[in-house]
């Protein structure tokens, strides 16, 4: 139900929301205080400005967009899922069984919610991990009439964070999520402490994958992106700001022309560009490795340009992944 995101309009519908949906439990209201008309027992759960009655303990859930891999990873009482392509090549086989067995109750866009099917799933509380924007395709009331909604999505791409927790703590896994963070804490942790003196003072660039090779442009990634904020928690700067920032991703992220890579990356002491979980590099970042003026780049030069996959990360299991890809590519630094 969130679909992969593109440049221009649609992209930056497709992230710019602020956190104004963000969930977070009531700790002021402990599980077991009421009870739904079935008797079940419920505690309030803010969404924005509005306090959400849901279980204290859900046994059926549907999870659309951000929540999937989540609350797949977090072992959530799942009974229906939206489609998640974006995040299929990051699952393991356990995942992507337990990924494909799920009744599909929406498809990758919000329009393509389907109310009969989320309604046949019988679910208890459904967890909505879209932006806000798109919860406009999306039939509020017709989806509260089936179960109490928790919508919670990301402003930034390293926001899924923060957003991730949220959908664990409303599906009734923290516990289960909360080792995952810790277990990402620790690894990037021991990374960062491994690279300390080799990235201290280094210029990061990155160039994502999300540069429109039709426009002639490129993906210039700045810290907070989909890119860069795993890099980051490794020690990882990647310096500077859009020219033009906007809401969304547009205040982490730029479009700029292929004939702009000197401008925008000649002051980078190191560039990394993300490449595909198999280690392919997508179309929009080999226009930019084929460009002469990519060759003539000082990083590149001095061969300190770096691919990074697992870039998508959007829950603590797939960016252990990530940390992987990083520390296998930050290790030629060491030497430096």
């Amino acid at each position: 139900m969130f679909a992969r995101r593109i440049p221009g309009l649609a992209g930056a519908v497709a992230l710019a929301v602020a956190l104004t949906s963000c969930g977070s439990s009531d700790s002021d209201s402990p599980a077991g205080d009421a009870s739904d008309k079935s008797g079940q027992k419920t505690r309030e759960f803010t969404v924005g400005d509005e306090k959400v009655s849901i279980p204290a303990d859900p046994e059926r859930v549907v999870a659309t967009g951000y929540a999937v891999p989540t609350l797949i990873q977090a072992d959530a009482p799942l009974v229906g899922i939206s489609s998640w392509k974006r995040g299929e090549p990051m699952m393991d086989s356990e995942e992507k069984a337990a990924y494909d067995e799920l009744p599909k109750v929406a498809g990758e866009l919000a329009s393509e919610t389907n109310y009969e099917a989320i309604a046949e799933a019988e679910p208890d509380l459904i967890v909505l991990g879209v932006p806000v924007p798109v919860l406009g395709d999306i039939d509020m009331d017709r989806l509260k009439s089936i179960a109490p909604v928790v919508a919670v999505g990301p402003m930034v791409p390293s926001e899924w964070r923060e957003v991730s927790r949220k959908h664990a703590d409303a599906a009734g896994v923290l516990a289960t999520y909360e080792k995952a963070e810790d277990a990402y804490d620790a690894k990037a942790a021991e990374l960062k402490k491994k690279y300390a003196n080799a990235l201290d003072g280094l210029k990061f660039g990155h160039v994502g994958s999300y540069g429109d090779t039709s426009k002639g442009t490129f993906q210039r990634e700045f810290n907070g992106s989909w890119g860069t904020n795993a890099a980051q928690d490794v020690g990882a700067d990647y310096v500077g700001k859009p020219k033009e920032p906007g809401p969304g991703s547009k205040s982490v992220s730029e479009y700029p022309s292929l004939e702009e890579l000197s401008d925008s990356l000649g002051a980078s002491d190191v560039i990394t560009y993300s490449v595909n979980t198999d280690g392919s590099v997508p179309d929009a970042v080999q226009a930019v490795l084929d460009s002469k003026l990519w060759k003539n780049l000082p990083a590149v030069k001095n061969r300190r340009a770096l691919p990074v996959a697992f870039t998508e990360a959007a829950t603590y299991g797939d960016a252990m992944k990530t940390l992987d890809a990083i520390d296998k590519s930050f290790a030629p630094l060491l030497d430096k």
